[in-house]
């Protein structure tokens, strides 16, 4: 079996344990140990290629299954503890979530329901475009810089980064650049602490900085983020920015690591801009992220 299929039979998996446990607890951990694989990969793997996270799969399905149940005659407390609701009121808000309706007035109604079909991965042919990709291991080093606790926002430009970037004089960008010693190389822009289940609207660390060797002192007014030592898989980009980032990002996911024996691990995600024009239109980036052989 190539790398993709076993990939695209771990998220099949995946998806026939939810299916099997829609009232109960869903034990990833064991599966993902008896695939082989990580809680951490198997999750980002599949909000990846799933376009949502696993989460709100989980619950999407439950609130169709459970829609079913709401068209008979059975109690809805009852309903709601059967889909591990410890109260009609947040088994309510959870459907409303999904239905757009309550779930009083489906049993009025009839619907209207919003029904999220089972999903199915299947390996498509993907890969024409060639990725400009380095394997590198990197010592212990650490990432300095001005932080902050950032909303995670799928499509668009994020206001709070933004914020947090222009809050910076040129005399405080020009003072991080001369602190760099290290790769990844230049100003950073980094995302820690990030939802293995990217769940649009969850927080992460955002850090605007730069690497430094983890012997270098560290100024006090700065913040830092320790990064231990392991292997990164570095994706280069060149073209129109931020879209071939964001596109090199995507493939990342639906391309190198299913045809690649490598997997995430827990870590920062780290994009470094190499060049770009005056009016940022373009650019030439790399994107760092952290990896273990799979």
């Amino acid at each position: 079996m190539s790398k993709g299929d076993t990939v695209i039979a771990s998220l099949n998996r995946l998806v026939e344990l939810v299916e099997n446990n829609l009232t109960e607890h869903v034990e990833l951990s064991r599966l993902a140990t008896s695939l082989g694989t990580t809680e951490y990969h198997l999750r980002r793997m599949f909000s990846s290629l799933a376009g949502m996270p696993l989460s709100e799969y989980v619950r999407r399905r439950r609130m169709s299954v459970a829609a079913a149940d709401i068209l008979g005659d059975e109690d809805l407390l009852g309903i709601a503890v059967r889909f591990g609701y410890g109260s009609t009121e947040a088994f309510g808000r959870a459907f409303r979530a999904v239905h757009g309706v309550s779930p009083s007035d489906v049993r009025r109604d009839g619907g209207p329901l919003r029904t999220q079909p089972q999903l199915r991965f299947r390996l498509t042919v993907e890969g024409n475009s060639p990725m400009d990709t380095r394997i590198t291991q990197q010592p212990a080093f650490r990432l300095v810089g001005h932080s902050a606790r950032v909303p995670l926002i799928h499509e668009g430009v994020n206001p709070h980064i933004q914020a947090l970037i222009a809050s910076l004089s040129p005399e405080e960008h020009g003072r991080l650049k001369q602190l760099s010693d290290t790769e990844p190389s230049g100003l950073l822009q980094v995302s820690a602490d990030v939802d293995p289940d990217y769940a649009e609207g969850s927080e992460l660390t955002y850090l605007h900085g730069v690497a430094i060797d983890d012997e270098t002192e560290v100024p006090s007014d700065l913040d830092v983020i320790d990064v231990p030592a392991g292997e990164w898989a570095v994706f280069r980009t060149e073209g129109p920015y931020p879209e071939a980032l964001q596109t090199t990002w995507a493939a990342t996911a639906t391309d190198w690591f299913p045809s690649n024996p490598w997997r995430l691990r827990p870590g920062p995600s780290i994009v470094t801009v190499l060049d770009r024009t005056d009016d940022f239109s373009s650019a030439t980036t790399e994107l760092w992220l952290p990896v273990e052989r799979a």
